[in-house]
C-alpha cells in the first residue's frame, strides 16, 4: 500500500534527461548543470539518526536464521562514522563457516559504480571527457551505423543510453564468449534509437569503458580500481575477477535453491570477463568504507566536485517507477547517471544500485540529505533481503513503518524478486 502521494516537493527537473549528449558552454543546458552541481556542493545537513542498527541487525539474524538466503552482509555508515559492518548466516551451506565483516561477496552490478567513480577521477585530472565520442579512445569501436558511431559519447556508455536493444549479447557472454568476440558483435546489432536518445541497460556495451580507460591512460580498467579506489579507503578484502574472489581467505559462495534448502555452487568466471560491469567483489567492511567516500567523507579520494560529475542523471528511466516492491511504492522519478541510478525516494535524492548474478545479490544506495549509506550482500537467489534496504531508509527519513520485509510468516519475497534490473543466470535481467 502506498503511503505517500505520487509527486513530491523535489523538482522534476532533477531528473531531467540530458541523453548523455553535450552541454555547449553557455547553453542553458549548460548554465542549469553548472547552477545545479552548485547547489548539490552545499554542505548536507543530516538529520539526527532516527534509529537503532540493533533493530536492523535483528532482522538481518531472522533472515538467515528461516533460511530465507545462506549468508548476508550488511554496512551501514551516517555522519561519517561506521554503524555496522557485519555478517550474518553461511558462507556455504555444504561446508559452513560464518560470515563475517571480511568475508568477501561478489557485487555483480554494483561494479558499475566503480567504473563511474572512476569516470569521474580521469575526468577530474582531464585525462577523459566524457563529451568526446567513444572511437577517440578506441578508434576500432563500431555500432551499426557510422553516424551513430560517430555521435556515441562516453556518457552514454555509462549511462546505458547506447541506443542499443536491452541486455545486448549476454546470452552470449552467459554461454561462455569472450568479451572481444561479443563486442564486435555491436558493429551489427540493431539500434533502437540514436545514442543519447534512450534508456536501454547494457552489460557488454557498458564494459566498452574498460577499453576507453586503457585508450585513455595507457593503463587497464582493474589496475586503475586498485590504486585510485581499493588502496586509498583500505577496502583490504576487495578485489577484481574470479581469480580475486577464490583467493580470499574467507568468501561466500553462491547458492540456489534446493527443495526447502540451498545448494551451493561454483562460480562462473563469465560475467566477470565484462570487468567494468561486474567485477568487483568486496565485503561489508570494505563497503563500509566506499559509502564513506560516496557520501563525501573521503575528499582526499573522492571529490565533492567528482560526486556531482557521477550524479548529474543523464537520461530518464520511468520504467523503475513500475517496477515491483518498494520501487514503485516510493519513486518519483527516477534516472542514471554515471554508473549510479539517480532516484527522488519519497522526496529524496537518493543514488541507488543493485546487483544480481549467479547466486549472488546486492543493493546499495546513498541518501545525502541524511548523510547515510547502506549496502546490503547475500549469496543466495532470493529477492526478500532486498526489502530490508527500503526498512532502513523509511527509517532514516522518518516515514511510517511500512512491511517491505515479511519476517514472521512464510516467504514473502515476491514483491521483491526482481528487485535489479542488472545480470544473473537467465538471461533475463
Amino acid at each position: 500500500m502506498a503511503l505517500l502521494p505520487s509527486h513530491t516537493g523535489l523538482a522534476q527537473s532533477d531528473t531531467r534527461r540530458t541523453g548523455g549528449s553535450v552541454a555547449q558552454p553557455g547553453s542553458p543546458l549548460d548554465q542549469y548543470l553548472k547552477a545545479r552541481e552548485q547547489q548539490q556542493m552545499q554542505p548536507a545537513v543530516a538529520a539526527p539518526l532516527p534509529f537503532d542498527v540493533r533493530t536492523f541487525e535483528d532482522m538481518a539474524r531472522q533472515i538467515v536464521a528461516g533460511q530465507r538466503v545462506p549468508g548476508l552482509a550488511v554496512a551501514i555508515v551516517q555522519n561519517g562514522r561506521v554503524l555496522l559492518a557485519r555478517g550474518y548466516g553461511v558462507t556455504d551451506t555444504a561446508h559452513p563457516q560464518p560470515v563475517d565483516a571480511h568475508t568477501v561477496f561478489r557485487l555483480a552490478s554494483l561494479s558499475k559504480t566503480f567504473a563511474g567513480t572512476l569516470g569521474g577521477m580521469l575526468v577530474e585530472e582531464g585525462a577523459l571527457d566524457l563529451q568526446q565520442p567513444v572511437v577517440r579512445y578506441v578508434p576500432d569501436f563500431r555500432l551499426r551505423s557510422a553516424d551513430a558511431t560517430s555521435r556515441l559519447s562516453v556518457a552514454n556508455l555509462l549511462s546505458h543510453s547506447v541506443g542499443l536493444p536491452r541486455t545486448a549479447f549476454d546470452r552470449d557472454i552467459q554461454a561462455n564468449a569472450s568479451y572481444y568476440s561479443v563486442r564486435a558483435k555491436l558493429a551489427s546489432a540493431p539500434l533502437s534509437c540514436a545514442p543519447g536518445e534512450c534508456y536501454s541497460y547494457q552489460n557488454v556495451a557498458f564494459s566498452v569503458f574498460g577499453d576507453v580507460v586503457h585508450g585513455a591512460t595507457g593503463r587497464v580498467f582493474d589496475d586503475h580500481i586498485q590504486r585510485r579506489i581499493f588502496k586509498p579507503l583500505g577496502m583490504n578484502d576487495a578485489s577484481l575477477g574470479l581469480e580475486g574472489i577464490t583467493r580470499s581467505p574467507r568468501w561466500a559462495k553462491p547458492h540456489i535453491r534446493a527443495g526447502s534448502g540451498w545448494r551451493s555452487l561454483i562460480p562462473k568466471p563469465t560475467y566477470y570477463r565484462l570487468g567494468p560491469a561486474a567485477g568487483v567483489n568486496a565485503s561489508a567492511t570494505d563497503m563500509a568504507q566506499y559509502l564513506l567516500a560516496q557520501t563525501g567523507h573521503r575528499p582526499d579520494v573522492i571529490s565533492p566536485q567528482l560526486l556531482n560529475t557521477i550524479r548529474i542523471s543523464r537520461i530518464d528511466t520511468p520504467s523503475e517507477m513500475r517496477a515491483a516492491g518498494w520501487r514503485r511504492e516510493r519513486l518519483y522519478s527516477a534516472g542514471y547517471g554515471m554508473g549510479w541510478r539517480i532516484y527522488n525516494y519519497a522526496g529524496q535524492p537518493m543514488y541507488f544500485h543493485g546487483g544480481a548474478v549467479q547466486g549472488y545479490r546486492a543493493a546499495m544506495a546513498v541518501l545525502p540529505r541524511q548523510d547515510l549509506g547502506v549496502a546490503i550482500l547475500w549469496n543466495g537467489e532470493s529477492g526478500l533481503p532486498s526489502g530490508l534496504l527500503p526498512t532502513i531508509l523509511d527509517s532514516a527519513i522518518g516515514l511510517p513503518q511500512t512491511a517491505w520485509l515479511k519476517l514472521d510468516g512464510l516467504p514473502g519475497s515476491e514483491a521483491f524478486e526482481n528487485i535489479s534490473e542488472s545480470i544473473n543466470t537467465s538471461g533475463s535481467p
